[in-house]
């Protein structure tokens, strides 16, 4: 007997759509499979406040979407996907009015920096001449690099801590807390090992590509995804939860866009009980508690680099923001949090209705965090930006819990995957050699649990269906 498909693919987030994708684009016949009555995992766009103010659900801002080796190669723009750059890709207000700016230009970043100028071009510049050859080896799985001798410069800084960095390289507040902010992505404690790896990739992106937003909002690249499948045949069923196996239609591979516990749940006795019990294990990270504005003006940041910003990292100097990260991963929730800022209507007016204005934010809080975070989260902004309380015409508010309900892989809240420890930093989910592929020939993990970790970049997605077609779809 025959199967329905070559491959069913379930979820249908950035990674599930590239690995369905990358099979299409193979001869394979593909179907996805998706719980929610709409695609796209964490990438979602809706009127979450008042009507016309379009807000990011989740994913905001896109440098690693912009550097993916696998979606820099799809004709996305085929389907109306257009990148907005920001005058600025990120500032970092301090406590004593200035900012630390991260502009497309190493040479303009420097010469603000000061004397840690010197330093930050040092850090930054050997990896520009050619930065493809970077991302490449680093938004793949643990591999003798292609490039040996840059991913070895590259790895001795990485597996350092942010703290180590920081204390060894910069002398003053501003490249300090720039540093970290970057290095804060990881949703590490800032003297953990790797940390440092975060600060360096998110600075480079920054230089080399920007970080810019989807016009229209990030759900732009899922439909942009979606175009591309149906043409290549592939076709996509939503508002289908798939519980077991046997909601899995005829098919010679499954790949799942999940996470290990509920990969776990899913395929229940098709899993050897050892590699079960090691999903299971898996450690989820810290969570996110988001906030999303409809603003009758921009946020109106003292320092007025901020107000052309299309990110600002809002934490003040590096030792609160460490204190934050901390606290964070103590299981304590922080009275000064760490929170993200984006600005998305500064450059695509379609956000919000004429004159209006949309405010993103979120913040780092413990893994399933039930503590209310929208007073520490506003009186953090207001404290860089006096008088923002004032532009507020509506809020929405989502818990770690909201997350989960909203989408089943954010586990406790954790939008990222799974946490970024050392183990899991080098090994995602479980310690095999080929990580997307499990003990059942036929069973395969795509999602963000996977290597190269979080961000809407697909590589997770593509690289776990080139294992599928190595092993299972000759």
């Amino acid at each position: 007997m025959g199967h329905s498909y070559d491959a069913v693919i379930v979820g249908a987030g950035p990674n599930g759509l590239a690995a369905a994708i990358t099979l299409a684009r193979a001869g394979r016949r593909v179907h996805v499979l998706e719980a929610s009555e709409r695609a796209g995992g964490g990438c979602r766009t809706a009127e979450l406040t008042l009507p016309g103010f379009h807000h990011d659900i989740c994913a905001a801002i896109h440098p690693m979407a912009v550097v993916s080796p696998f979606l820099r190669e799809l004709p996305l723009s085929r389907y109306k996907l257009e990148w907005i750059q920001f005058p600025v890709p990120l500032a970092h207000p301090l406590p004593d009015g200035s900012a630390a700016v991260l502009h497309r230009s190493l040479d303009e970043t420097a010469r603000q920096l000061g004397d840690d100028g010197r330093s930050w071009r040092k850090l930054m510049q050997p990896f520009m001449n050619d930065p493809e050859t970077l991302f490449s080896d680093i938004l793949r799985p643990l591999r003798i690099p292609r490039h040996p001798f840059r991913m070895a410069r590259f790895g001795l800084m990485a597996l350092r801590s942010c703290r180590g960095m920081v204390q060894s390289r910069f002398k003053h507040s501003a490249a300090r807390a720039l540093f970290a902010g970057n290095a804060a992505h990881s949703f590490l404690p800032l003297d953990q090992a790797t940390s440092a790896s975060f600060g360096i990739v998110l600075g480079l992106t920054g230089h080399v590509v920007g970080w810019p937003c989807a016009r229209g909002g990030s759900q732009r690249i899922i439909e942009a995804l979606l175009a591309h499948l149906t043409e290549l045949g592939g076709t996509v069923q939503t508002g289908v939860r798939v519980k077991s196996l046997r909601d899995v239609p005829s098919c010679k591979a499954v790949l799942f866009d999940v996470t290990p516990r509920q990969l776990a749940a899913i395929a229940g006795d098709a899993l050897p009980s050892g590699y079960r019990r090691g999903l299971e294990r898996f450690r989820y990270g810290p969570a996110v508690f988001k906030i999303d504005w409809a603003l009758n003006a921009p946020i109106p940041w003292r320092n007025p680099e901020c107000r052309q910003a299309g990110t600002v990292h809002v934490g003040g100097t590096f030792e609160e923001i460490a204190t934050a990260e901390a606290e964070t991963w103590q299981g304590k929730a922080p009275e000064k949090p760490f929170v993200l800022v984006a600005q998305q209507s500064l450059v695509d007016p379609g956000r919000a209705p004429e004159g209006k204005h949309t405010g993103w934010a979120y913040a780092h809080v413990p893994h399933g965090c039930e503590v209310d975070m929208t007073e520490r989260i506003e009186t953090q902004v207001e404290r860089f930006a006096p008088g923002f309380r004032d532009t507020i015409l509506a809020r929405h508010v989502m818990s770690p819990r909201d997350y989960e309900q909203h989408n089943a892989n954010f586990i406790g809240g954790d939008i990222g995957g799974g946490a970024n420890t050392f183990a899991q930093f080098l090994f995602r989910p479980v310690a095999r050699w080929d990580t997307y592929s499990t003990p059942n020939p036929q069973l395969f993990l795509c999602s963000s649990s996977t290597p190269p970790g979080a961000g809407v970049h697909g590589m997770c997605g593509y690289w776990a269906a080139q294992s599928a077609l190595r092993r299972q779809l000759k």
